[in-house]
Parts: C-alpha cells; structure tokens; sequence
C-alpha cells in the first residue's frame, strides 16, 4: 500500500507517523486503508469479492486500537480504519459496495466532523465495503446520500473518528488532519510527552496490497 498520501497530510498538519506495533512513544493512532477485514471477526463467511485476509494485520490493529482507547488517545480511522473501528465496537460490514465514485455526504449536527467540516462536504470514493451494523457507543457522525455511513465516532473520547473517504487524497480535507493534530498534540502535553515540532503518531506496519 501506498502510504505517501497519508505521511505528506500528517506532516502538513505537524505529524510525521512511525510504523510499530505499540504505542510506546507517541501520542495518537492512525488506521489507514488496506485489505479487507476478515469476516470471521463479525460473524460471516467470506463473500467472493472480499480480500484474503490479513490476519496479523486485523490481530495489531485490534490490540493497538483497544490500547489507544484505553489511554483516551487519539485516533484517526481511514476506510479500513473505520470498518476496523466498527468491528471492534461489534458492528459488522457490507462485504461488497459497488464503486459510486465522489459524491455528497451529510454530517450529523455536534459532531467532531461537522465542527471541522460542516454540514455538508463531497468526498472520494474508492471502497467497496461499507459499515451494516454500526457498534455499540458509536455516534454515526456521517451518511452519503445514498444512505452508505461515512463517518462514525466515539462521543465519550477525546478524539477518536472514522471517515470511509480518503481525505489525505482531498486538499481541502486538511482540517480533518489538523483537527487531529490539534488533538494529539494535546494528548502528548498532558501525558508528559517531550514538546518538539513534530509529534509522532502510530500506525500497524504496512501489509501488502490488496
């Protein structure tokens, strides 16, 4: 996978990422795309349009993201990263979306993402799964047209926010990233964090592409 885009949005927003398997060291958590979520963690057969799985990607991702919620950190979920976040809560997924290509979304008055975006924005599209069933304590912050969820939230955190969308591909998403940062940054003063210019988020090791 190509992770470029997300390492040029962070830095735009004071963030440079470090690809490990705890969150020793930094200060939030970033859930980017990839393969499919196995299915067996929601209770499904594997549909056939659905990735083999990576099992010990799905298996970091589920530890580092229970750990980050347990310490209140920060967390941005990206496409797989919110399906991710909504199979951890419970929730299960549409195992195949067909392409619909950029289109508008509404956001749901008082969230995270409306306070940084508004009520309305248009996004990409590049997914083919979607949340079905949402998880237990999660706000579902966000709904194309179509219906399809694009955005959910933990209410009770500091700041922990899915998008289905690819925002580090959309320049004017920025404020989502910095919205982020702003959080993180945060996060790191009050949990006794070295202050430098840049503070340093987590992702999973990159897996291979779908």
């Amino acid at each position: 996978m190509d992770v470029a885009p997300y390492e040029a949005a962070l830095g735009k927003a004071g963030l440079a990422v470090t690809y490990q398997a705890s969150l020793d060291g930094v200060s939030g958590l970033l859930l980017m795309g990839g393969p499919d979520i196995n299915p067996d963690l929601y209770g499904e057969e594997r549909a056939p349009q659905t990735d083999e799985p990576d099992n010990d990607r799905d298996a970091v991702e589920l530890w580092l993201l229970a750990d980050a919620i347990s310490r209140n950190m920060p967390i941005l979920a990206i496409d797989r990263g919110m399906q991710l976040m909504n199979v951890f809560h419970g929730g299960s997924l549409v195992q195949h979306v067909p392409p619909t290509g950029g289109h508008g979304v509404r956001v749901t008055p008082g969230s995270q993402l409306c306070r940084i975006f508004g009520m309305r924005l248009m996004v990409n599209s590049k997914h083919h799964q979607a949340v079905k069933r949402p998880g237990g304590a999660l706000l579902i912050a966000a709904r194309a047209d179509d219906g399809i969820l694009e955005g959910i939230e933990r209410p009770d955190l500091n700041f922990c926010v899915g998008v289905q969308w690819h925002p580090e591909e959309q320049p004017d998403h920025g404020g989502l990233f910095q919205a982020f940062g702003a959080a993180v940054r945060s996060w790191g003063s009050s949990n006794g964090m070295t202050s430098t210019a840049t503070s340093t988020v987590c992702s999973a090791p990159p897996s291979r592409t779908p």
